[in-house]
């Protein structure tokens, strides 16, 4: 086989694999060294970078922009993903310094507390401080977004039932419950 046809079949394999979805030119270059000698591999990698199909600043901004939107995680925990795919330290920097990680806990945290409505406080606020733990979030902004989201539901339940919240609900929301004089 000549060099042309090496190359188109490397070429073809590269376009298959960016196919599915966006890659890092790690990626790519991991993908083809497989099957393909290493300077052929750079070869179509050069190429498909001429032809902005493999971009990593592009990439780097696209993956922040989808976990952002359906899987919210830390800029950190972002960076770490964009670092585990072969982006460079500095890109994986740009890209994640938008990243307000207050507002990434929260919408992450409003998701995760839908499914624990009925629980109590205790198992509220361990599942909900381990899920946005595993996403990268700080100690102090997990505590801050589950007191919020506990604090939130708690409203939302007492103007469900239109009374009186709880005691232990109301104590912890720092809210006082009115005496009754008779």
């Amino acid at each position: 086989m000549n060099d042309d046809e090496a190359f188109k079949r490397a070429m073809a394999a590269a376009l298959r694999f960016l196919s599915y979805r966006p890659r890092s030119a790690a990626e790519v270059r991991s993908r083809l060294r497989r099957r393909f000698p290493h300077s052929l591999a750079e070869r179509v990698i050069e190429s498909l970078a001429e032809q902005s199909l493999v971009d990593d600043s592009k990439f780097a901004r696209m993956w922040r922009d989808s976990r952002d939107s359906t899987n919210p995680r830390s800029a950190m925990a972002i960076r770490r993903e964009l670092l585990s795919k072969g982006v460079s330290r500095d890109i994986a920097d740009e890209a994640t310094r938008e990243v307000d990680d207050r507002d990434s806990a929260y919408r992450a945290g409003i998701k995760h507390a839908r499914r624990l409505e009925e629980a109590d406080f205790r198992t509220f606020r361990r599942r909900l401080w381990g899920y946005l733990m595993r996403r990268g979030f700080s100690g102090s902004l997990v505590r801050d977004t589950v007191a919020r989201l506990w604090d939130e539901r708690s409203d939302a339940h007492a103007r469900r039932h239109d009374g009186p919240l709880d005691s232990s609900v109301a104590t912890r929301a720092g809210v006082q419950e009115p005496e009754l004089h008779p």
